[in-house]
């Protein structure tokens, strides 16, 4: 199964990308919030994407649906876990950052919900009842570029490795994040706990 490709841009696509890795080219569908990162880069270019594969009995033919961070791959499979939100719909639908979706869940808002394509009130509330209380991570994805750091040691550290690692977030910011969310809540115990407390603090 593919979960990672990197390699040269062969052709650029309306919602996909084909890509040219170890002499074998292959067809990536992408979401609207991902081409539009892409949107800037030129055939010939290097490109590392995360990758859903989707293959089944109803579906034979391989599809592999691209994203830039590990973390939007994850928010991924939660989505399609929702009852009649398959995968090919699910990229349809995702035209907004994951941290807008995200948000939009924790949040009950079921008008910005329906905004997404193909995606209407009753499917909306779907989403709402299977990943409420899921996405306090996903809200939290930023644009900014991933560094990498040392294996965690605790829960602080794992945390704030996901942060840093799968959200994008700057060391400097990861940290800050961390320490107010103790500052809030001295009693966090759990990795979820501190997670729910870091998106609480970036909401306010």
């Amino acid at each position: 199964m593919i979960g990672y490709i990197e390699g040269k841009i062969l052709k650029i696509e309306d919602e996909r990308l084909l890509v040219l890795a170890n002499q074998v080219g292959y067809e990536i569908l992408l979401p609207a919030f991902v081409m539009e990162k892409i949107v800037a880069n030129k055939v010939g270019d290097e490109i590392a994407l995360y990758v859903y594969f989707q293959q089944t009995e109803r579906q034979p033919k391989p599809v592999l649906i691209g994203f830039n961070l590990e973390a939007e791959k994850e928010f991924f499979q939660y989505f399609i876990s929702v009852e009649d939100v398959g995968p090919l719909k699910a990229v349809k639908a995702l035209s907004i950052p994951v941290r807008e979706v995200a948000r939009a869940i924790e949040n009950r808002d079921v008008h910005c919900l329906t905004q997404l394509k193909g995606i209407g009130k009753r499917t909306a509330q779907k989403i709402i009842a299977t990943l409420e209380g899921k996405m306090g991570k996903f809200a939290l994805i930023r644009k900014e570029e991933k560094k990498e750091i040392q294996v965690a040691e605790d829960f602080s550290e794992q945390v704030y490795e996901v942060l840093v690692k799968q959200l994008g977030h700057k060391m400097s910011n990861a940290k800050r994040m961390i320490s107010d969310a103790f500052k809030r809540n001295s009693a966090i115990t759990t990795p979820e706990e501190l997670f729910e407390e870091v998106y609480r603090g970036e909401q306010s």
